[in-house]
Formats: C-alpha cells, sequence, structure tokens
C-alpha cells in the first residue's frame, strides 16, 4: 500500500511538472523565466540526490544512531 502511494503520488508531480512546462511554453516569451527556475530548481534537486546518495556518514548515523 504505502509503495502504491508514492507510486501516484510521484505520477501526479510528474504530471503536474509536465503541465506546467507546457503551460510556459505556451506563454512564450514570459515563459522563460518561469523556465529557467524550474531548471534552477531541477539542477539543485540533482546536486543534492546525487550528494545524499554518496554520503557514507548520512547512511551510518541514520542506521547505528537512536533518537
Amino acid at each position: 500500500m504505502e509503495k502504491l502511494g508514492y507510486l501516484l503520488i510521484g505520477s501526479v508531480a510528474i504530471l503536474w511538472i509536465i503541465g506546467m512546462i507546457v503551460g510556459l511554453i505556451v506563454a512564450l516569451p514570459y515563459g522563460i523565466i518561469g523556465l529557467v527556475v524550474l531548471i534552477g530548481f531541477g539542477l539543485l534537486f540533482v546536486k543534492v540526490l546525487k550528494e545524499r546518495l554518496a554520503s557514507k556518514e548520512d547512511d551510518y548515523y541514520s542506521k547505528n544512531i537512536q533518537q
């Protein structure tokens, strides 16, 4: 059930982002500002995700330290 919930939320989020991109393309030339912002957020998200996946220290604390 949990995986199904994540799948549904993820698919709706992806469809929402696609809708935003299509709407920004239709609103050219003013939509370029929004496209640049979306690309910036996307690049930052990828950077943070790569850093988190590569961090062995975070993995150690999340598995071995009780809160």
